[in-house]
């Protein structure tokens, strides 16, 4: 047994993200054994699917959608580099390995995990000031994540993106060309797996070239069907 795991399971798992050396991922942090309660109504909802299918350009679609109230997009925490084009603090918060774990060993998110080599994280406390305040919150996730999410939060609504065709998704990867080759081969393997979990969430999404304002106006009718099928649902976590 090493050290670290002798220290207990948070120590070895912020020493694997500083080292790099983890592929687990966080099911149960440690902070804050107490639950928030959303406002009425305020719906946590998870946007997922593999790499590639665009659930980044869903989101920029949904952003541009009025909503009353507003969705709060929240902004997930990040080891990976920059990409052209992404903004930090919208695409998401880029912070360095040592940071993210220490913000993982005080149980500051709802789930963290690692994929492709990079560490994700969901910041515990926005999620709740968010639902507190009344608004829903929106969360883009990766497959492992958004289950570890509807293990916590039974109530959260779970939406799976999926591509017209594998073929479909992997000219989708390839046209981005921000991998090398082996990170894309790494994602089109991964791109499988995912897929094969969709009958795990609570609705498919089909996204199909040249029509991503009408896979955001099917998410905003997924929303509004969930909040009528259960007007007094409040969220705990």
């Amino acid at each position: 047994m090493s050290r670290d795991e002798a220290a207990g399971p948070e120590t070895a798992m912020t020493h694997a993200v500083e080292s790099g050396t983890s592929t687990r991922s966080v099911s149960d942090p440690p902070l804050d054994e107490g639950h928030g309660e959303g406002a009425p109504r305020a719906m946590l909802v998870i946007i997922s699917g593999p790499s590639g299918v665009g659930k980044d350009t869903i989101i920029e679609a949904l952003r541009r959608r009025p909503h009353d109230p507003d969705y709060h997009y929240v902004v997930t925490c990040t080891t990976r580099g920059q990409r052209p084009g992404e903004v930090a603090g919208v695409s998401y918060e880029f912070i360095e390995p040592k940071r993210f774990a220490e913000r993982l060993r005080v149980g500051a998110f709802l789930e963290a995990n690692e994929v492709h080599g990079n560490w994700y994280g969901t910041p515990r406390a926005r999620v709740r000031d968010a639902l507190a305040s009344g608004h829903d919150a929106i969360l883009k996730i990766d497959v492992q994540g958004a289950q570890v999410v509807k293990e916590r939060v039974p109530e959260a609504i779970l939406i799976f993106i999926v591509p017209p065709s594998l073929e479909t998704l992997f000219l989708r990867l390839q046209a981005r060309a921000t991998e090398t080759a082996d990170e894309l081969e790494l994602r089109q393997r991964n791109a499988a797996i995912e897929l094969a979990r969709q009958n795990d969430y609570d609705h498919i999404v089909e996204n199909r070239d040249g029509e991503i304002e009408a896979t955001a106006a099917r998410i905003d009718e997924i929303i509004a069907e969930e909040r009528a099928r259960n007007p007094d649902r409040r969220v705990r976590l």
